[in-house]
């Protein structure tokens, strides 16, 4: 593979990182009930590669 790439799936999982930490601390500012755990899952999907990739796990209130 080459580095662009690579770089290029860096920057997107960076991405996915970094929105999603935002997105999940705001929905928990928001929620009344913060005392979780909260189950969650990401789905990844890539359209061309047939990929659908997911991810489970908790998340503490």
């Amino acid at each position: 593979m080459s580095q662009d790439y690579n770089m290029s799936i860096r920057k997107f999982l960076k991405q996915v990182g970094v929105t999603s930490q935002q997105a999940i601390e705001e929905a928990l500012r928001n929620h009344s009930d913060k005392s979780g755990p909260f189950e969650a899952r990401v789905v990844l999907t890539i359209d061309g590669l047939e990929l659908e990739h997911t991810v489970t796990g908790k998340i503490e209130g």
